[in-house]
């Protein structure tokens, strides 16, 4: 095979590869990613690389040449509020402008979805939601709590057993994401090689540094149309650095969580002590004096 420029050639058929990449219009959807998402540099480049992947596979399939068929199911591993479910929603899109997948879809379970508490209750639950999966792309978050190895009684396994029959026979039509933090996600797949085997894309999202975390802070209060005032910032990446060293820390969700907070005492600060008349910076404008009121400083 020669290649050159941005053409590929094989037996004489020329495909230009910029065009058909732009035909797609996946670049949108890194674009997005890159925009939305602070950081997580390892996981864009993988989720690229596989884009990249799906791509010539298909190019490869309309010049009629041998296709390793790859494998979509994937594996998201990391701690909570790291952008695991906003990713899984752009590879959707992208298995969707590529052609992998019918709809585009992502639907989001749990055990709780899945998994029935008595005899002949787990299938039907299943069932109807890889239905409603179908087309689309079925995310499993805490996916080793579908198996209990301590619990013999536990309907779990059927659940998977489920799954594995439909990721293998309809894997031109699902494609599944399961999610959870890395260590669990291990034993549950040594759990069941079956189901290991199946998903050949994992993915790692790393933790993120507090400098990163402060900035998903503040595009958080840009989008609700709030600020941090100058004297703020430090405040909240000291906040940062003790909340990380804090039980139950959960990144951008933790984050998200301070920002209600402060909203919270902002309200309640205004209310409490602010003058009549209120201006468009008062009401936009998180201070100090609201991050300060954090158990964490008290």
């Amino acid at each position: 095979m020669q290649a050159f420029a941005n053409n590929l050639w094989v037996n004489e058929t020329l495909v230009n590869l910029r065009e058909e990449y732009e035909k797609t219009q996946i670049q949108e959807v890194l674009d997005e990613l890159n925009k939305e998402l602070i950081g997580l540099v390892p996981v864009k480049n993988r989720i690229k690389e596989i884009a990249s992947l799906l791509l010539i596979d298909k190019l490869r399939k309309n010049l009629n040449l041998v296709s390793g068929n790859p494998g979509l199911h994937m594996s998201f591993t990391g701690s909570p509020g790291t952008g695991k479910t906003t990713v899984a929603m752009k590879m959707a899109d992208i298995l969707y402008r590529l052609g992998y997948i019918r709809k585009g879809h992502l639907l989001t379970v749990t055990r709780d979805d899945l998994v029935g508490q008595y005899i002949g209750h787990t299938a039907p639950k299943t069932k109807e939601v890889l239905k409603h999966a179908m087309g689309g792309v079925l995310f499993i978050d805490e996916a080793y709590y579908l198996y209990k190895v301590d619990n013999e009684r536990d309907y779990g396994a059927e659940a998977i057993e489920i799954l594995l029959q439909v990721m293998e026979n309809r894997r031109e039509d699902l494609v599944v994401i399961f999610a959870g933090y890395k260590n669990k996600m291990n034993r549950f797949y040594a759990s069941n090689p079956g189901l290991s085997s199946r998903v050949t894309n994992h993915v790692n999202f790393p933790d993120y540094t507090a400098e990163q975390l402060l900035k998903i802070t503040k595009m958080m209060l840009a989008d609700q149309q709030y600020k941090l005032e100058s004297s703020a910032n430090e405040v909240f990446y000291n906040y940062i650095i003790k909340r990380m060293q804090q039980p139950h820390f959960a990144n951008a969700r933790s984050m998200r969580n301070a920002i209600d907070r402060a909203r919270m005492r902002q309200a309640n600060r205004i209310f409490t002590y602010g003058q009549a008349m209120l201006t468009k910076g008062d009401l936009v404008t998180i201070k100090a004096k609201d991050l300060l009121q954090s158990r964490l400083f008290v």
